[in-house]
């Protein structure tokens, strides 16, 4: 069984991608030896490698690879080796041009940026094949080799082609799963608008028509590119594990919600041997350091718990959002030590020396374009020896607390067309609740729907409006056992095929929250209502409300306004040995804050005291030990309380009592016994 951890590499994996095709091989030699500096562990090469190593169909170019991969392994620093089957040549797609994506208006896209794969097509998929071949056969046991890496970033920028090639693999996809040409029919409830089929063969992609299309046709191909992107990984996979056996094989997530939203990464995590993820901060206004935690609990979550790994993130500004600022002094070591405080072990980027062309020239680097006398070459320097003092924390799992559920085919089923509103949207409640939990200093994990939740005091629904009966089921077992569970509105509406549940909203709920809702209410833009509860205090609410009926449940808090005035909007219902909330409407930061207080009561979850807003504290365990983490994002020092005594790693100290985090900075600390 191929390892789950880089081959070969004893220290954590700090590095970044490097792409020494654009520099004379007179550079490469300096940049290893500015590598060995800043203390490098691990580098990505080769991912936008193919028409160099084949220029042209069957004829092959290793030399220079040959003499990279050498040269990294005279200075110890290991490759993590891509399969370049993201940039298909130019030759490629000259000869084989219905290889290119088409979009669902018939626009077929064009060479010249990257990603643009038709991920059906025969002739790709033979190439890719083929040229991940002939590097496993030269590679697969070259002593700098510590992990594949294939292909980049699925998903992005295209997930999804509508080309006849992909309309006959949707018909023979659709066989496998539905069987017949009635499985279809009534999954997809083609009796509305009359859309019946009588053959597979009638059946083409969503392409664009006149107004919505079949919703349940919609999901499913999303489900389709998905698997289809997921086969093509597989594929490589399975050749490199035939090839270079023991050595583990992954690709690059994207977790984010912000930057990924066509990726089942449930599915996704179960195929590679490590989980890696991409992450870069999205500098909207939020805080960008709430968005950096979620997805690094995202990504752990995806791994099961297992460590994973930081494969790329940035040293300062990006150069593809519309404003591009810097990080501030400090703020490259501080997001990568809170990756790692959840689970990375280690921090690289994209990437080693800065580009003089292409697209991505103005993005960042290890290596800028002003070199060694720059402030961030000083910061990454001082982040290697830092991870380097962390070595000791490799294989150790991040503790949590409580658990969110979180579901991308209910994402992909919440965002199709001709919702009751627009303003509803799955990922602003995932952020806003994860932004509540976190201002409780709470360490989140993500789990599915269906899965084993036996182990969380307190599990949080923020969006799912696709719920199987299954997961129903598995919620009222959850609060039957003794578990505290948190429903936000518009949940469990409807089943695997978008078609809403038999009976009242919300379907696959009714029984665990102890209510039914007669109607949904969604208010006007710029709207609000307001919410009263037993001890008198008022809250309010925005975009949603709900006509609410207990069957069982007590009302908590009650609208004193709109239409649903008199009505409940956040209700308990206490089943078995636990107990249920629900709430009807958007509630804001206040308003979380307020229900989640009440529900961590019930769910007797310890509270953290004495910790100051914006500073996290996150645990690892493992057989090296136990650490804990303190992240301070703000500008002033702070003091973060310790139960046991310990030794600050980043700095020798010993630590006791109360540990003193210095604005911006990080410290840990392995605790004693």
């Amino acid at each position: 069984m191929p390892e789950t951890s880089p081959r070969g590499l004893t220290r954590l994996a700090f590095g970044g991608d490097y792409n020494p095709e654009q520099w004379p091989e007179s550079v490469w030699h300096e940049d290893v030896r500015l590598m060995r500096e800043a203390g490098v562990t691990m580098v990505s090469v080769g991912i936008f490698s193919w028409a160099l190593l084949e220029p042209s169909p069957g004829v092959y170019d290793f030399g220079w690879l040959d003499r990279l991969l050498d040269l990294l392994h005279e200075n110890g620093i290991r490759a993590d080796l891509g399969t370049p089957t993201v940039c298909p040549p130019v030759w490629f797609y000259r000869a084989h041009p219905e290889a290119l994506p088409v979009t669902a208006a018939g626009v077929r896209h064009e060479f010249g940026s990257r990603a643009a794969i038709c991920h059906s097509n025969p002739d790709y998929r033979a190439a890719a094949a083929g040229i991940t071949t002939k590097l496993a056969e030269r590679y697969g046991n070259h002593p700098a080799l510590a992990l594949w890496h294939v292909h980049n970033e699925y998903g992005v920028p295209v997930s999804a082609c509508y080309c006849d090639s992909c309309a006959a693999h949707f018909r023979r996809w659709l066989q496998t799963a539905y069987e017949t040409i009635e499985g279809v029919n009534e999954a997809w409830g083609t009796a509305f608008w009359g859309q019946r089929y009588t053959d597979f063969e009638q059946i083409n992609p969503p392409r664009t028509t006149p107004t919505a299309v079949n919703p349940a046709q919609a999901l499913d191909y999303k489900r389709f590119a998905d698997a289809t992107m997921r086969e093509n990984f597989a594929m490589e996979r399975d050749i490199l594990h035939r090839l270079s056996p023991g050595v583990p094989v992954t690709t690059n997530f994207m977790t984010a919600l912000s930057q990924c939203d066509s990726v089942d990464y449930w599915a996704w995590g179960r195929e590679v041997d490590l989980v890696t993820n991409d992450h870069y901060l999205i500098t909207d206004g939020r805080r960008t350091h709430v968005n950096l935690a979620m997805a690094a609990d995202l990504t752990r979550s995806v791994a099961g718990g297992a460590p994973w790994l930081l494969l790329e993130h940035s040293t300062s500004g990006v150069n593809w959002q519309p404003r591009n600022p810097a990080k501030a002094p400090g703020q490259m070591a501080r997001n990568s030590l809170a990756h790692v405080a959840r689970g990375s072990d280690g921090a690289m980027f994209f990437q080693w020396r800065q580009s003089r062309r292409g697209a991505e020239k103005f993005h960042s680097a290890m290596l800028p374009h002003g070199g060694t006398e720059t402030r961030v070459w000083r910061e990454v320097v001082e982040l290697g020896a830092a991870l380097d003092s962390l070595s000791q924390i490799r294989g150790t799992r991040t503790q949590a607390d409580v658990a969110v559920l979180w579901d991308w085919h209910s994402w992909w089923a919440q965002n199709l067309e001709w919702r009751p509103s627009e303003d509803h949207d799955a990922r602003e409640r995932a952020d806003a609740f994860y932004e509540a939990l976190y201002d409780r200093h709470l360490t989140v994990d993500f789990a599915h729907p269906e899965a084993d939740l036996s182990a969380y005091p307190l599990v949080v629904v923020p969006a799912l409006y696709l719920m199987t009966q299954a997961a129903g089921n598995n919620l009222k077992q959850y609060v039957e056992g003794g578990g505290t569970l948190v429903v936000s509105y518009f949940s469990g509406i409807v089943d695997e095929h978008d078609a809403v549940h038999e009976g009242a909203y919300p379907g696959a709920l009714r029984d665990v929250l102890g209510l039914t809702v007669e109607e949904f209410s969604p208010l006007l833009q710029g709207q609000s209502v307001c919410i009263s509860g037993p001890d008198g205090s008022e809250l309010s609410g925005d975009v949603w409300t709900e006509f609410v009926v207990p069957r069982g449940a007590e009302t908590v808090w009650t609208y004193t306004d709109g239409l649903t005035a008199g009505h409940p909007a956040v209700t308990r219902h206490r089943l078995g040995e636990g107990t249920a909330w629900y709430v009807s409407t958007r509630l804001g930061a206040e308003g979380l804050d307020a229900l989640l207080g009440w529900a961590i009561e019930d769910a007797r979850v310890a509270p953290r005291a004495d910790l100051p807003r914006d500073v996290e504290v996150v645990r690892r365990t493992g057989e090296s030990g136990s650490y804990l983490f303190a992240v301070n994002h703000t500008a002033s020092d702070a003091k973060v309380p310790l139960e046991a005594h310990g030794t600050e790693l980043l700095t020798g100290e010993r630590a006791a009592g109360r540990l003193e985090v210095p604005a911006g900075a990080v410290r840990v600390v392995r605790l004693d016994g």
